[in-house]
């Protein structure tokens, strides 16, 4: 898929959403170790972000038991040993890491490309390695103030660069349907609630902060189990503490039905209607067009049903917030997760 991919000229990077090994595979030195080889040996930048496989999952049976924080360590070294990303003319990162305060963060990442300011996190699904275990929660309490110190700071450092668009990618599913207001003496209560703690809390107050912020489009991509008929769904679920849905935010979740051999191409323009245009490609088509030499067809705007070509009003009170009206152009395909991890020859 990396070869079908990078033989698109026009493409300036690849973003690898996360799950570089399938869940039933062990989280064995030997397995990163050759995907690492693959990804690197692509001659489009790959941009690696870590999913639910790549370590929170470790400590499970079928993956070998182990200590997901040290299998989280020991990927960090592999993957990101300095700025650069993967592939054969790899693009300068920077990294969460430079800020002393963090520099265990390698793996959350920023940088730019034609006007566009991307951030790339590490949250897994199911629910952001959120232990319901006694005691301090600490690799998740850590990682979730380094990851909304990031989100926050990227926001006021792209609208004082006045960057065309924001665009945040992550692997896990924020669970966007899900907000909980702030209450400062939550904790009084006598009777709670049987529902789990959302993990994903801090992370969608972080966007919301960011949006508030940056005022500008913001563009969320993740994956997802939920079934989507065409590859993918666009909504702006976002809502803030007070109920009121966060305009200029939108989220794209995503969700194929052959990951091994799909991924999701974006184009926008500002003079269309919606100004997105996603749709999913196939190796075969790459296959079949260098066959006979044709163009590649033009991508198809979103389907009626999925984007239409106003947003309806919201059931809450929208804020004062302006809608996505520009989005960012010439956005790179976001190379899904494969189903069973990426076979080795």
């Amino acid at each position: 898929m990396l070869d079908a991919i990078g033989r698109d000229r026009n493409l300036s990077f690849i973003v690898y959403d996360g799950n570089v090994k399938g869940g039933n595979e062990p989280c064995r030195d030997s397995i990163y170790q050759s995907r690492h080889d693959l990804l690197d040996a692509s001659r489009t930048p790959v941009v690696l972000l870590l999913g639910q496989h790549d370590w929170a999952d470790c400590g499970l049976v079928h993956p070998g038991g182990y200590d997901p924080v040290e299998r989280l360590d020991f990927v960090r070294q592999l993957f990101f040993p300095d700025a650069n990303s993967l592939g054969q003319n790899p693009l300068t990162l920077a990294r969460e890491s430079d800020v002393a305060r963090f520099r265990t963060y390698r793996e959350i990442v920023r940088w730019q490309d034609q006007g566009v300011a991307f951030i790339g996190l590490n949250v897994p699904s199911p629910n952001n390695y959120y232990l319901t275990a006694g005691g301090r929660n600490g690799e998740f309490e850590d990682r979730a103030v380094a990851t909304g110190f990031w989100i926050e700071h990227a926001a006021e450092t792209a609208r004082r660069s006045e960057m065309r668009a924001l665009v945040i990618i992550l692997q896990g599913d924020p669970d966007f349907g899900r907000y909980e207001r702030r209450e400062r003496f939550a904790w009084l209560r006598f009777s709670r609630s049987n529902q789990p703690r959302d993990g994903f809390l801090e992370l969608k107050r972080s966007l919301v902060k960011a949006a508030e912020t940056f005022r500008g489009p913001v563009i969320v991509i993740h994956g997802t189990e939920t079934p989507e008929p065409n590859g993918f769904h666009i909504d702006q679920p976002l809502r803030n503490d007070k109920g009121i849905t966060v305009t200029n935010l939108t989220r794209v979740a995503i969700a194929f039905k052959k990951p091994q051999s799909q991924w999701l191409e974006v184009q926008t323009d500002a003079q269309w209607h919606p100004p997105f245009r996603l749709r999913v490609r196939n190796t075969s088509d790459v296959r079949k067009r260098e066959n006979t030499d044709t163009p590649p067809p033009e991508a198809p705007a979103l389907p009626r049903n999925d984007l239409p070509d106003y947003l309806p009003p919201p059931a809450m009170p929208a804020s004062d917030l302006p809608p996505i009206l520009t989005p960012p152009s010439s956005m790179p395909p976001i190379l899904p997760a494969p189903a069973s991890g990426v076979q080795d020859n």
